[in-house]
This record gives structure tokens, sequence and C-alpha cells, in this order.
């Protein structure tokens, strides 16, 4: 008996040979039965875990925000201890922050732009390197046919001025 298969036999994957055919299934199926048991209660405990960590850090993304709330408030008692004209520098900054806010979708967009730009100005040179090459292609074309036209012309003026 190789090894492997006196480890599959001892973990009771591999039952004894002698036993009857009915007997080594059912062990199969309550390892398998066992098995999936196991599975399950692992996949359980992994989303139980999940929910918890996920809880946490929603709490703590409450905090968080109910914090900056709060500086925020801190900011603004601040300011409006120390600066007279503090409505008139509130109103500006916010109107900043709605400018900002108001240029990241702006910036995108030229960067988006820019990019179609760039593809449309290489598709256009490569249009027109192909045109290049085809006027190019049609000047060689033309040329070689009118030097073999002119040829039989000359060919054929020959043959007429051969005829008596």
């Amino acid at each position: 008996m190789s090894q492997m298969q006196i480890k599959l036999k001892s973990s009771g994957i591999i039952s004894n040979y002698n036993e009857s055919p009915l007997l080594r299934d059912e062990k199969d199926e309550e390892i398998s039965r066992s098995a999936l048991a196991m599975f399950r209660a692992k996949e359980e405990e992994i989303e139980k875990k999940k929910m918890e960590v996920r809880d946490k850090v929603h709490a703590h993304l409450g905090r968080v925000e109910e914090a900056t709330k709060r500086l925020a408030e801190i900011r603004e008692e601040l300011e409006a201890l120390t600066d007279p004209m503090r409505k008139e520098v509130s109103m500006v900054r916010k109107r900043i922050d709605t400018v900002n806010r108001e240029l990241k979708p702006l910036g995108l967009s030229c960067q988006k732009k820019e990019r179609e730009y760039k593809e449309a100005l290489e598709a256009f040179n490569d249009k027109n390197k192909e045109k290049a090459q085809l006027v190019s292609k049609l000047v060689e074309l033309v040329g070689e046919s009118e030097k073999l036209r002119m040829k039989k012309l000359e060919e054929l003026s020959r043959n007429i001025e051969a005829l008596p």
C-alpha cells in the first residue's frame, strides 16, 4: 500500500477495502456532511466577524462626522472672536469652497477633452500620412503608366513608319 493510501485511509477518506460498499458510502456521506457543516460554521463565523467590523466602522464614522461638525462649529466661534469681519470672511470662504467643488469636474472635463484632442490629432496625422503615401503611390503609378503609353505609342509610330 502506498504512503498516500495510508494517509488517506488514516484520515478516513479511504475506508477499509474489506468493508461493505454500503458501509463505505455511509462513512463517506458522514465525512462529507461533517466537512460541509464545518465549512458552513466557518462561513457563519466569518460573516459574523465581518458584520461586527462593519458595525464598528459605521460607529466610528458616525463619531468622526460628529467630531468634524463640532470642530467646524468651534472654528467658526473662534473666528468670530478674533475677526470683526467674520460674516464677510465666512461668506467668501463658503464661496471659495463652492468654486473649488465646481472646479474639480471642470478640470476632469479639460483633461478628458485634452486626451480626446490628442487622440483625434494622432488619428488625423495618421490619416494625413496615409494620404501622402497614397498620393505618392498614385504619382508613381501615373508616371509609370505614362512611360508605358509613350513606349507603346513610339512602337506604334515605328510600325506605321515601317509600312510601305
